[in-house]
């Protein structure tokens, strides 16, 4: 087993941050790289080291592989974490990584290279035994043959690009006469976006919940399951709140769906952390994909388990088997996550700028990943997300009532945010029983005109 000393954390952010902590009650020194726009960055502040990568523009530095192997290699770093985004699931970042002797926290090049291609990623998934949207068994470039899938599988079918995320190269068809153009359509946003215009076809799912599983494997063919996420409260595809469990997931549907996610994670040798997410309607479990990486909404599965899933990244990457067997996983209570961004609540529009005030809420079982403070300055060249609010209650009406409390508690002046709109959702009959799909938030942000 390779014990490691010092940790290079290829990202940035709350993230950044997030790993750092990690590290320091591990007893792990951390570099912490950085573009010319975050040398004043938390993560930065705090790292033992720093390095400066690049110019802002995430191809310069978060993005730049050569840059930031330099900096392990100056720094003397024996390991890098990805965090999410970026590189996270870039599987010749991972070769590249490990090609230079350094340990990559994440799992292995092949299983990310899989992951990565949806296409194969959903031949994989079935071959493992996971449930799958009814479609073509892979990429499709013939509008015969995409005709013929389409008959058999039934309308509306769904165009996706297999290289595809964040909903480009996605594209609803209704009808025989839209299939085709649509196809064209999807094939040339998914080439210019990803630069693969591969598309394949699967049945449309009316209205479903978006329900993700957290596991975590050895890479010794042991694994298990964290339980469930309900990641359904999104915008174009971009999720907003997440919570765990979801409201409306039994506790014989949790065992035996994290049961399968479990065993085929096992049987694919996989390593480190991942999240099969699957579409849930009317009792059914479809996958979609599998993210190799940490997620945004890690904490939450943290908060009902009490396992520290950055810490069990590192373990895993040293080589340490998995910190508990799955009948140890016991689910607590219940938390909610909201993403905090710097945009305007109504339009969406971006908000970076100046943090003049800052003050986080508090209070038993309120937690705030962020690396905010006052002074900083919003940079306008990354994601918008500048904290996630994280909290957690024996029942979910008392995660709500703490939730509600907390965010009257949350002062960020300077930027706008999106503070008020999860306030407004928190007023919501349906939010509050729990009672939403993936296409609910837009429809309700439509009708607050």
């Amino acid at each position: 087993m390779a014990r490691i000393k010092k940790l290079l954390i290829a990202n940035r952010g709350e993230i950044a941050l997030r790993i750092h902590r990690a590290c320091h009650e591990m007893g792990i020194a951390t570099v912490a790289v950085h573009s010319t726009a975050d040398a004043d960055a938390m993560h930065v502040r705090l790292a033992d080291q720093a390095i400066c990568i690049g110019p802002p523009a995430a191809k310069d530095s978060y993005l730049n592989i050569p840059n930031i192997i330099s900096a392990a290699e100056i720094s003397g770093a024996d390991a890098i974490h990805p965090g999410y985004g970026f590189l996270s699931e870039n599987a010749r970042f991972a070769e590249i990584v490990e090609l230079h002797n350094l340990i990559f926290v994440g799992p292995k090049p092949e299983h990310i290279r899989t992951m990565g291609d949806k296409v194969e990623a959903k031949r994989t998934a079935g071959a493992l035994g996971l449930p799958l949207v009814p479609g073509s068994d892979g990429a499709v470039d013939d509008p015969v043959e995409a005709r013929r899938l389409a008959d058999a599988i039934g309308y509306p079918v769904i165009i996706k690009a297999a290289s595809g995320g964040g909903g480009r190269g996605m594209k609803v068809c209704t009808s025989p006469d839209q299939l085709e153009p649509l196809m064209a359509q999807a094939g040339s946003e998914a080439k210019a976006a990803f630069g693969d215009a591969t598309v394949y076809l699967e049945k449309y799912l009316g209205n479903p919940r978006h329900i993700e599983f957290q596991v975590f494997g050895d890479g010794q063919g042991q694994a298990i399951h964290l339980g469930e996420r309900d990641c359904s409260l999104q915008r174009r595809h971009q999720k907003v709140l997440e919570e765990a469990p979801s409201p409306i997931i039994t506790a014989d549907e949790r065992a035996r769906m994290g049961g399968i996610v479990a065993r085929a994670m096992a049987d694919m040798g996989y390593r480190g952390a991942g999240t099969i997410e699957f579409l849930w309607e009317a009792g059914d479990f479809y996958f979609i994909e599998m993210n190799t990486r940490l997620q945004v909404e890690h904490p939450v599965t943290e908060m009902v388990t009490g396992l520290d899933l950055v810490r069990e990244q590192i373990r895993i990457a040293e080589g340490e088997p998995l910190s508990c067997r799955q009948e140890e996983v016991q689910f607590r209570g219940h938390a909610i996550e909201c993403r905090i961004n710097a945009e305007d609540p109504r339009t969406f529009a971006p908000s970076p700028g100046l943090v003049r005030q800052y003050h986080a809420p508090g209070g038993m079982h309120v937690r705030v990943d962020s690396g905010l403070y006052a002074g900083y300055r919003v940079p306008p060249y990354y994601d918008s997300m500048v904290a996630k609010l994280i909290v957690y209650g024996t029942t979910r009406e008392r995660c709500l009532a703490r939730l509600r409390r907390a965010l009257e508690e949350f002062v960020i002046e300077g930027p706008i945010t999106t503070i008020p709109l999860h306030q407004a959702l928190l007023d919501d009959p349906e939010f509050q029983r729990g009672d939403y799909t993936i296409k609910w938030l837009e429809e309700w942000l439509a009708a607050q005109g």
